[in-house]
């Protein structure tokens, strides 16, 4: 289904923060709104899909570009529409590749006019194919800190959506810092094999918890779910799940696109090639991404230590670690 900005009938159920918002593009709100489509593999309900929405969203809300969108879009159809958008006129494309590698790549060479800057596992490639990661696993580390103090039972768990090297990461992340503050505790870790799938989801968080874990992370919509029903914590992943699991979801690893989207336009604005990583630009540091957490509900002591060891990622003291490995 394909939108423009300004007749959108959906609304979003997850309407997260979307980090470095303010930062606008002056090149860009001078000139013409740039003509940008969003491609998106699964409903923009989806944690991951709803934040580059929203940013999207807000950009075309402010002037800077001009937005349309397509959801729920196929490996097999994703090249085709990739096309179509291209042949439109379409100066930026906005989407994820990491179902479709090969295909996208070939894509953007019969387009070179056209700009893409897509979620990849891969790297950027020519003047105008651009990638960027989803690197929250700052926010993923920090939120492992407090529950590696909160667990009763010493065991957490992960439900992710597949062994790709981002999810990897991030749940690595969430491990590590588990491990940092309570050596003896012990992961658990689910793929449910596709990216959008609640029910499936819910089902390996119950399973998890039958062996033990006392807190889940949920990389994928639907874990909180499990963790609800069963009366224990959880954490979020992409967005702020808190206010839709008030009692459940105690602590979000956030991730902003704004800043990525930002970077890209003024690229684009500007002429310049787009076939870079954006990824950096999602960092804590540069203001990407962070964790968002409801205090009280873990000891103070690991307030305190998770807030240090946050300085020290935003100053540069500290680098989380960057285990791309699938998790053990």
């Amino acid at each position: 289904m394909t939108n423009e900005i300004l007749l959108t009938r959906r609304h979003l159920l997850a309407s997260g923060l979307v980090l470095g918002s303010g930062l606008l593009v002056p090149s860009a709100r001078a000139a013409d709104p740039i003509k940008v489509a969003g491609i998106h593999a699964s409903p923009v309900e989806n944690a991951w899909n709803s934040v580059l929405h929203k940013a999207l969203q807000d950009a075309a809300a402010e002037g800077v570009i001009e937005y349309v969108f397509s959801e729920g879009i196929s490996g097999t159809d994703y090249p085709r529409a990739m096309r179509e958008y291209a042949e439109q006129g379409v100066k930026l494309i906005i989407g994820e590749s990491y179902a479709v590698e090969t295909e996208a790549r070939e894509v953007a060479a019969d387009y070179p006019e056209t700009a893409f800057v897509l979620g990849s596992s891969g790297k950027e490639e020519g003047d105008n194919f651009g990638v960027f990661g989803t690197w929250n696993h700052d926010g993923a580390y920090l939120a492992g800190m407090l529950a590696g103090k909160m667990t009763k039972s010493n065991t957490v768990g992960a439900v992710g959506a597949m062994p790709i090297p981002e999810v990897n990461m991030l749940i690595n992340a969430f491990g590590e810092g588990v491990k940092a503050v309570n050596p003896d505790a012990k992961l658990l870790v689910s793929f449910i094999g596709t990216f959008f799938d609640p029910p499936k989801a819910r089902e390996a968080g119950l399973a998890q918890i039958d062996a033990g874990a006392d807190i889940l992370f949920g990389e994928r919509i639907g874990t909180a779910d499990a963790a609800k029903e069963r009366g224990i914590k959880a954490v979020g992943s992409l967005i702020d799940y808190t206010p839709r699991y008030p009692e459940t979801v105690f602590a979000n690893a956030l991730w902003g696109f704004r800043p990525i989207l930002n970077a890209a336009l003024a690229d684009v604005a500007a002429g310049n090639p787009v076939g870079k990583d954006y990824t950096a630009f999602g960092l804590l540091k540069e203001g990407g991404s962070d964790i968002a957490y409801v205090k009280g509900v873990a000891p103070a002591e690991a307030e305190a230590a998770m807030e240090a060891k946050r300085e020290e990622i935003k100053s540069g003291a500290f680098e989380v670690p960057r285990n791309m490995e699938e998790p053990k």
